[in-house]
């Protein structure tokens, strides 16, 4: 058997048993994107960045089944099995450019969109809502205050409606009596802004995504370079040709 078809045939299998590991990992990708941007949906406006997360799911289980096929067309040389391998394999590496793509429109529209709606959210903060409760957890999970800082809660309704005052959730420490909320006492309050912690927390989760995306469509590029070789040699050997040795 020509050397060439060997090569190509270990690479093809090893590519189809890395798409089994291949899947896991995307879903996983996926899963983070959704549970990151479920817990701060309330900040974002843009809906889109679902998109990529959604992708990046089907894709995973369609390699499940990916890794399957080309194990079994690679053993048995299949044209027709390795030419339906060929094409899903370009479907895939089309979805993940396209992945890769939103995620990198999103990325640059994160920061504006961020200001805007949590603007609007902090605003409408009372203490009781789903949204205002979101703000809490925004606060004490990052241990940040206000939109910009502690003093962008100046102008809100809050604010001027509870004795010039910001929430609880802006103290250092939830348990100290000592903390009112008062702007006069800044070595008791958390004085980052939230804006500038969750827009990092999301730049981090779309990289993540990013370069999780781009190493498998690098391997998928690999996978359909091995599939030409044993596709064409394959075809080489029925019809009667054979390499000329010296």
């Amino acid at each position: 058997m020509d050397c060439g078809i060997i090569t190509s045939k270990t690479v093809l299998l090893f590519i189809s048993l890395v798409f089994w590991a291949a899947g896991v990992a995307l879903a996983y990708v996926g899963a983070y994107i959704i549970r990151s941007y479920s817990t701060f949906h309330n900040f974002l406006e843009d809906k889109y960045v679902m998109i990529p997360a959604i992708i990046i799911i089907c894709i995973a289980v369609v390699m499940f089944f990916l890794g399957l096929l080309g194990c079994c067309a690679t053993i048995k040389e299949s044209t027709v099995g390795l030419s339906l391998f060929l094409v899903v394999i370009l479907v895939l590496f089309a979805a993940e450019v396209t992945a890769l793509t939103f995620c990198f429109i999103y990325q640059g529209r994160i920061n504006g969109d961020l200001q805007r709606s949590m603007s609007s959210v902090f605003m409408g903060y009372d203490g009781q809502s789903t949204e205002s409760k979101t703000v809490d957890i925004l606060q004490e999970e990052f241990q940040c205050c206000g939109v910009f800082n502690q003093t962008s809660w100046v102008s809100t309704p809050w604010f001027d409606g509870h004795n010039n005052t910001v929430p609880r959730s802006c103290c250092k420490n939830q348990t100290d009596t000592q903390c009112t909320g008062r702007l006069d006492q800044p070595e008791l309050l958390n004085t980052q802004g939230c804006q500038v912690q969750l827009n990092v927390l999301l730049q981090d989760v779309l990289s993540y995504a990013m370069l999780v995306v781009l190493g498998f469509a690098i391997v998928k590029f690999f996978g359909m370079l091995s599939v030409c070789v044993i596709t064409c040699k394959g075809e080489n050997r029925r019809n009667g040709y054979h390499s000329i040795h010296a």
